[in-house]
């Protein structure tokens, strides 16, 4: 009996969703299209509240608290690197922020992540935003990994350093009716090689806060920033390598995507959030990416497989995608001037003072993302 249910189901369920989304979302869409003129006139205005910022010593993290404290945002800033921090610090009051709050944290640690939600609280007395940005990258072929359990800390920061501290700040937020933010990335969708585990951790925190998302209602908004290519220290070339150690290869960035500027990337998710908006692409037209996933997966998974891997045994320095940027010189184009020529800079894993430890900065920042 059951199974006859099962083989009812499989022929009419389908067409049952057809005929009701054919029905239903003509006006659905005109709702949304007025709740969205209704957030945008009446955005929150977040002078005088409280944000909290994991990762906030460079990237995303870094410009979302400036364009936070240009708006009059009181600003608990984390973050490990602590002299990066303060140099974050002292900008954000300079812009207008009129308290901010350093502290020195490592995410991927559940008692730190307690002592970021209690030292702001014990400071502010409140909390409105919890930005959940930390976050780092890795770049190998899965086959390559040498040390898989050194990927551990790719999952503890990018995953349960927000899980921690959103367990630790709801409690606040119901309080203050507040916002939760938390970047993820569109390689929460896309099959990008080279990235598994870090795509895998990303995919975890969309489907995560979608689901805290229901459970916490109205109470608590909820907005999931999934970027694509933005201006950060994992474009640059930062991630933890096969042997799991944290290093610095301009040369990893391999694609002619137009990458998008961190400072412009900051501003929408604060517009966004402002406005209460549920989900952010960015750069918006990165969208698109997820509708070649849903309907055309195969011809995806070759152009990756094409453009990104080459021949079998081959380096991603020889990938098609990264040949075609270097012979039209496509890099002096659609990329940041502080992507362009990263040579010049002379930069070592050293000059960042990087770590397997240094789990702080987003790489999502960007993401493949981002």
């Amino acid at each position: 009996m059951v199974e006859l249910i099962h083989k009812f189901l499989n022929l009419t369920a389908p067409t049952f969703t057809f005929f009701s989304l054919f029905l239903f979302y003509p006006p659905f869409l005109f709702f949304k299209f007025c709740q969205f003129l209704l957030s945008y006139v009446f955005s929150e205005n977040i002078a005088g509240k409280v944000v909290l910022i994991t990762g906030a010593s460079s990237g995303i993290g870094e410009h979302l608290a400036y364009e936070y404290g240009s708006r009059g945002a009181c600003l608990a800033l984390v973050a490990r690197r602590e002299d990066r921090l303060r140099d974050v610090v002292e900008q954000a009051r300079d812009i207008g922020s009129p308290d901010v709050l350093m502290i020195v944290a490592d995410v991927s640690k559940v008692e730190d992540c307690k002592r970021i939600v209690d030292e702001t609280m014990d400071h502010f007395g409140r909390l409105d935003h919890l930005v959940n940005n930390a976050g780092i990258s890795s770049v190998s072929m899965f086959e390559e990994i040498t040390n898989i359990t050194a990927f551990r800390a790719l999952m503890d920061t990018n995953f349960w350093g927000s899980v921690y501290t959103t367990r630790f700040a709801i409690p606040r937020l119901r309080n203050s009716r507040g916002k939760i933010v938390v970047l993820s990335s569109s390689a929460s969708w896309l099959p990008t090689p080279r990235m598994s585990i870090y795509n895998a951790s990303k995919a975890a925190l969309l489907t995560m806060f979608e689901t805290l998302r229901v459970e916490l209602g109205s109470v608590v908004n909820i907005t999931i920033v999934t970027p694509g290519f933005i201006e950060s220290e994992l474009t640059q070339g930062k991630f933890l390598d096969q042997e799991g150690k944290m290093i610095i290869d301009p040369d990893a960035q391999i694609s002619a995507v137009p990458i998008r500027t961190v400072r412009a990337c900051a501003k929408s998710i604060v517009k966004s959030t402002l406005r209460g908006q549920r989900y952010l692409t960015e750069p918006p037209w990165f969208k698109v990416s997820y509708i070649w996933k849903v309907f055309c997966p195969e011809v995806l998974e070759w152009g990756f497989r094409f453009f990104y891997l080459g021949r079998p045994g081959k380096s991603a320095t020889e990938a098609p995608a990264k040949k075609i940027v270097d012979f039209t010189g496509a890099k002096n184009v659609p990329y940041p001037s502080t992507l362009q020529a990263p040579e010049d800079h002379d930069e070592t894993a050293e000059d960042h003072d990087v770590t397997v430890e240094d789990h702080d900065e987003t790489a999502e920042d960007q993401d493949k993302t981002d």
